[in-house]
């Protein structure tokens, strides 16, 4: 048997990692700024995170939600204090398609409505529902296209107010900060006058901060920039560093109901224990204020360099997309095969960097040389075949 090639490979291995450090099978060190697409929060293997998954494994690593877990209570709670809803509950499952699956189905639920209001260049998810609200038509398959989602613009509020005003709308759901749709940013007043139309029209509110929320955009959730409070927040990704986790969080307006939703693996005991060390490390090494701090030095920095090729630089906290006015393959491969350092990519033209909350400055100033560098042979290499 061979495996199902349906993934781009970059030619490395990675067999290792510490912070934002990675090692590949023959040894040679990488600069990750990437964090295996946002998933890395706290850094590679860190220890406290290691020592907790250890330590949960040689208890008990599952057992079925049909009994009391208490590690989940405690993540629930931990997470409402760090967060700021501790007056939400709380939804454990696999991935950040199952949140955004079950977060829809919540809306649709408590509304008896079908339709669903999405963004254009959104991204929410490859299973069902999730998919069909993704807006990229080269991944939903026919089974998928049953109708239910308008796609309308970010930061346009008109036509999100007249499809609201028809009365038949479930939920809209936006990424505060788009990641595959090359970090572009919802605007506080957008957002503000999409939740009030909600509001007004009956219609539930999702914060999709799968891949913004975490602490990633230097607050704990990219919607605490914009001064609004959803319905429903989805997340995962940063969740366990790695192990997989999603989860939804849920506003006290939502009634729970037996048998309603359900998942097996969710919320399992090694993926809670996870989950914790996650927050213990986030709350003990101030990662939220870091990814604030580090990463606006980062854009100003990359922004006064004025470099060639450089359109724009955009983003929060560690959530940061270059936009260039050339592709970024040639770019990226530079950087990864001849300075050794991971990044993202979204589209044809926007470098996306996700490192771990825990970059330092001297990381970051390392990143900006090694992409100069590559900035400039681009450069000479363009002026040579004019």
């Amino acid at each position: 048997m061979t495996l199902f090639d349906v993934y781009p490979l970059q030619p490395v291995e990675i067999v290792k990692g510490r912070g934002c450090r990675v090692w590949d099978a023959q040894g040679q060190e990488y600069l990750d700024l990437y964090g295996g697409h946002a998933v890395i929060s706290i850094g590679h293997s860190h220890p406290h995170y290691v020592a907790a998954l250890a330590a949960q494994s040689q208890k008990l690593c599952f057992y079925s939600n049909s009994v009391i877990n208490s590690l989940q209570q405690r993540l629930a709670e931990r997470l409402g204090q760090q967060s700021g809803y501790d007056d939400y509950r709380l939804f454990l499952i696999n991935s950040g398609a199952e949140a955004n699956e079950n977060a829809l189905k919540l809306a649709s639920f408590h509304t008896g409505r079908k339709r669903i209001l999405a963004a254009v260049k959104a991204f929410h998810g490859r299973t069902s529902l999730a998919v069909e609200a993704t807006n990229n038509p080269k991944i939903i398959a026919p089974v998928n296209d049953n109708g239910h989602v308008t796609f309308l613009p970010l930061n346009d509020i008109e036509p999100w107010r007249k499809e609201l005003q028809r009365g038949d709308v479930a939920a809209c759901i936006v990424e505060c900060i788009q990641g595959v749709g090359g970090i572009q940013l919802a605007t506080a007043e957008f957002m503000q006058q999409l939740h009030e139309e909600c509001r007004r029209n009956g219609t539930v509110l999702v914060c999709d901060e799968i891949q913004c929320g975490y602490g990633r955009s230097g607050k704990f959730f990219a919607h605490q920039h914009l001064g609004i409070c959803p319905d429903i927040i989805t997340v995962a990704k940063g969740i366990a560093n790695g192990y997989p986790m999603g989860a939804v969080l849920i506003s006290p307006m939502f009634e729970a109901k037996y048998g309603q939703l359900g998942t097996t693996f969710g919320g399992n005991h090694l993926g809670c224990a996870a989950a914790l060390a996650v927050l213990d490390v986030m709350e003990n090494e101030h990662l939220v204020e870091n990814a604030a701090a580090v990463g606006t030095y980062l854009m100003e920095r990359l922004r006064k360099l004025n470099l060639p090729h450089v359109v724009e630089v955009r983003g929060r906290g560690l959530m940061i997309g270059i936009e260039l006015d050339v592709p970024y393959k040639d770019i990226r491969n530079d950087l990864l095969l001849k300075h050794h350092v991971f990044t993202g990519c979204a589209g044809t033209n926007v470098l996306r960097l996700l490192p771990p909350l825990c970059l330092t400055k001297a990381e970051a100033d390392e990143f900006i040389g090694a992409f100069g560098e590559c900035v400039a042979a681009a450069d000479a290499a363009a002026k040579v075949t004019m």
